[in-house]
């Protein structure tokens, strides 16, 4: 605009109405709203922890470790028994290590925890949790985030999950024998695998029966759950 010459009565000007005011959002509500967004690496994050604690829970459920080697956690609004020895918290360390960067490519199948008696050999039980990781149609490769569901709901069904597996001892058979137990991965064929690890066989059960429990979905990973054991014969009762 030009300016008015010197001397020169400025001409009047007719005020223009002004939009209302826009406030800028707060804070906390840009924080919810990126809260409800999930990312891989956030969904690899719950499924490794998951993995850890439902290891725990089952060594210590079905008597594998001594439950003076366990201390109890609160998690999933649950009270949690957890490992103390510090080998065995290194090796499953190790281990959900590996897995997370596994989960991540999208290359987990199966986890497949075998109870195994330690004299005769014999696979007593197999807990498998099945992995659907989802896919990208449009690109390829896994899908990077989701926000349809939040973190509450996921933590709601892992709990309910965790729940069933501390119920197990109501209808698994009693372990009456020293075990030991394997961690079997199952991942794609063109997985690049450490050398730590190692082929295995399936560790399966003759003449089981299965129980299949409850799952949990983040929408990018699907575990389901279930258990088999071996039926006693009546000469075993």
């Amino acid at each position: 605009r030009r300016a008015p010459a010197p001397g020169a009565a400025a001409p009047a000007k007719r005020p223009r109405p002004r939009p209302p005011p826009v406030r800028a959002p707060t804070m906390a509500s840009t924080s919810t709203a990126s809260k409800q967004v999930i990312t891989l690496k956030g969904s690899t994050d719950i499924v490794t922890e998951f993995f850890n604690y439902s290891i725990n829970s089952i060594l210590y459920q079905r008597g594998i470790y001594a439950p003076e080697t366990f201390e109890r956690q609160s998690k999933y609004g649950l009270g949690l028994m957890v490992t103390k020895d510090d080998k065995l918290q290194e090796y499953l360390k190790q281990i959900m290590a590996q897995l997370d960067s596994w989960l991540m490519k999208g290359e987990v199948k199966q986890l497949v925890i075998a109870v195994n008696g330690i004299e005769t050999g014999e696979t007593l039980e197999r807990w498998v949790f099945k992995v659907e990781t989802a896919v990208d149609k449009e690109n390829g490769g896994c899908v990077q985030e989701q926000t349809t569901k939040t973190r509450k709901e996921i933590s709601q069904e892992i709990s309910a999950l965790m729940r069933q597996i501390t119920a197990t001892v109501t209808f698994l058979p009693l372990i009456n024998e020293a075990c030991a137990f394997d961690l079997l991965i199952y991942t794609n064929k063109d997985t690049v695998v450490p050398v730590e690890f190692e082929e295995s066989d399936a560790r399966l059960i003759k003449n089981s029966a299965e129980v299949r429990l409850r799952s949990f979905d983040t929408k990018l990973h699907k575990v389901d759950t279930a258990v088999a054991y071996r039926e006693l014969a009546d000469d075993d009762i």
